[in-house]
């Protein structure tokens, strides 16, 4: 049996835009200079918290969690206004019908979103009843602490070893490192191959499909 653990951004879905897109309202409703879209797109996966402080300004003298209040409210107006789609990446959700059929595996979410942005993911894209396990920013320390695996894993009744993370950024596979589980890159998101792999990818994936040989069939 094994436990598969998908990060949401940049693996499952690309909501890249929105988020972008949100940074831009909050920092420019304080005066703020924009963070590049390139910086933005560096700190998803990361808690909400932690990234917005990382795009501050050095000499920004700002209330952190009075930015976080109001990215989550002008992120939450803007996905009502359907400004912007978190579209599901090609094969994504082949994929996971394919796995949610084996006897074999388990699915899990570990995400820097909220439970209420997971929630709008799986409202959009109708798999949310596949997954038998979701940590998200609400619930543990942001990636690349190791809390949310081994909370899914602790739910789940599976060990770190017989588990495996897939993500697209460093802090994804940071995460599986620092739990003892296993490490798989994806190329279509928002990190690079060769910063996922001194991350400690065991293999960085070009196509969802190819996640398949790294789960052989129980015999």
């Amino acid at each position: 049996m094994k436990l598969v653990l998908f990060d949401c951004d940049g693996t499952l879905v690309d909501g890249a835009g929105l988020i972008c897109a949100t940074m831009d309202a909050t920092f420019a409703e304080h005066g703020l200079p924009l963070p590049p879209t390139k910086a933005t797109r560096n700190v998803i996966g990361r808690s909400l918290d932690l990234a917005i402080a990382e795009l501050l300004p050095a000499n920004a003298a700002s209330d952190v969690p009075h930015l976080v209040q109001r990215y989550k409210e002008h992120y939450h107006r803007m996905r009502l206004a359907g400004q912007y789609a978190d579209p599901i990446y090609d094969g994504i959700a082949e994929l996971i019908a394919t796995l949610e059929m084996r006897d074999d595996v388990l699915l899990g979410i570990v995400t820097g979103k909220s439970r209420r942005g997971v929630a709008s993911v799986f409202a959009a894209h109708g798999f949310g009843d596949h997954f038998v396990t979701v940590r998200t920013a609400d619930d543990c320390p942001s990636k690349p602490h190791p809390a949310m695996v081994w909370e899914c894993c602790s739910e789940t009744g599976m060990e770190p070893a017989d588990t495996l993370v897939i993500g697209d950024t460093v802090y994804d596979m940071e995460m599986a490192v620092s739990a003892d589980a296993r490490a798989i890159g994806v190329d279509w998101g928002y990190g690079s191959v060769d910063a996922l792999r001194r991350a400690g990818a065991e293999v960085v994936l070009s196509r969802p499909d190819q996640l398949l040989t790294c789960l052989p069939e129980a015999v």
